[in-house]
């Protein structure tokens, strides 16, 4: 069944929460009449337990277990650092 779990990489838009961050994902689709591509974004809260991600990180997100409200994804790792 952990095979199953969505994963997503996207970029930290905010770290100010205690073990949360807020994490953009950026994908493109195209329209259906018009055929034109649009660029998409949207938002999770993910947990990070360690507080090691900050604003910029690009980072890989795994679906978990309901944490909280909104909270329902889990950050992996971190693939890129911001400079």
């Amino acid at each position: 069944m952990r095979e199953q779990r969505k994963r997503l990489v996207g970029t930290v838009t905010s770290d100010k929460m205690d073990k949360t961050v807020v994490v953009t994902v950026t994908s493109t689709k195209r329209h259906r009449r018009y055929g034109k591509v649009m660029r998409l974004k949207k938002k999770y809260k993910a947990h990070d337990e360690q507080n090691e991600c900050r604003t910029g990180d690009k980072v890989r997100i795994i679906e978990a277990q309901p944490m909280s409200k909104h909270k329902r994804w889990s950050v992996v790792d971190i693939m890129e650092r911001a400079r």
